[in-house]
């Protein structure tokens, strides 16, 4: 069996980007929204890879990225995403 590991960007109560990975999208976001602190209000996207190297490797870099890209990538933007 193929196991595929997920980048996924969330959006918490207080309108902050969290983007992690799992293997299992729709556990991790219930996690998620069960935490006491600064819960997750919306699961905004996700993008598959084939091993959690793969994944470690896109997290990282779109945690690097400003807020207005990361959305231009939620949003399908390509074009803005490009230029950001």
């Amino acid at each position: 069996m193929i196991i595929m590991w997920y980048v996924y960007i969330t959006k918490t109560k207080n309108r902050s980007l969290y983007t992690g990975i799992t293997v299992d999208t729709k556990r991790r976001f219930q996690e998620h929204q069960s935490k006491g602190y600064n819960p997750s209000d919306k699961l905004l996207y996700k993008e598959p890879f084939p091993d959690k190297y793969a994944a470690a490797k896109r997290e990282k870099q779109i945690k690097g990225w400003t807020r207005r890209k990361k959305l231009a990538l939620i949003d399908g933007n390509l074009d803005l995403l490009k230029k950001l």
